[in-house]
């Protein structure tokens, strides 16, 4: 019943925000984050703190609208059989977190869950990238998840990433369900009617941060970290 997962998710989403509301904990996090950010992370400059705040609770919000997108635009192509395994990982991160995510209140407790949600969404769309040349979804949060990626320090966000890893490696054995004919024909058709209707439901699809990141201030070839 993946409609009512995403449902519960929203939900625990509007109960963390009411949490955020009484003890700010996320907003204190990200205040004391704010010295140790990485020099290419380049917030506005009016009201770095707020904009940084608004960014992480999108972020966090935007997990079950991209399940719910993905679930509907699978189910409406006749694949999400195909789909199913690893939106329902995706899911389980907020109900079943690994127990290396660190325990705390509010919407400062979700940051770990959204990530491993977002970069398990980025992984497959990769995956299938690499694969057949197109990818399985029009959302791109590579850029987001680096932002997050900083904020939870390289130690504990490379070690959800390799949660990430173990968790769809099974999807992308031998015998890849990207490989089946009918989902290759979901792959070539996805940029037609569909995805323009999900993009108009869910604007989130595209992105909308005004939060950016600066990559020329690194020097070629060296890494974020």
């Amino acid at each position: 019943m993946s409609e009512l997962r995403i449902l519960q998710i929203r939900e625990s989403i509007k109960e963390a925000q009411r949490i955020e509301a009484n003890n700010h904990q996320l907003r204190m996090f990200l205040e004391a984050k704010l010295p140790e950010l990485h020099r290419s992370i380049a917030l506005p400059k009016s009201d770095g703190l707020h904009s940084l705040e608004e960014f992480v609770t999108r972020y966090i919000e935007h997990v079950p609208d991209f399940l719910e997108a993905l679930t509907e635009l699978t189910k409406s192509a006749g694949v999400y059989e195909y789909a199913e395994t690893f939106l329902t990982i995706a899911e389980d991160y907020f109900f079943n977190p690994p127990e290396l995510v660190e325990r705390r209140d509010g919407l400062l407790a979700l940051i770990d869950e959204a990530y491993l949600a977002h970069r398990l969404i980025e992984e497959v769309n990769d995956r299938v990238m690499m694969a057949s040349g197109m990818p399985l979804a029009p959302m791109d949060m590579t850029l987001s998840n680096i932002i997050v990626h900083d904020l939870l320090g390289d130690d504990f966000a490379n070690q959800l990433d390799l949660a990430v890893h173990y968790s769809i490696e099974s999807l992308f054995e031998s015998d890849n369900f990207f490989r089946k004919a009918d989902f290759k024909n979901y792959l070539n058709h996805q940029n037609g009617e569909a995805w323009q209707s999900a993009m108009a439901r869910w604007p989130c699809l595209a992105g909308d941060s005004a939060i950016k990141l600066e990559l020329n201030h690194q020097a070629p070839g060296s890494p974020m970290h």
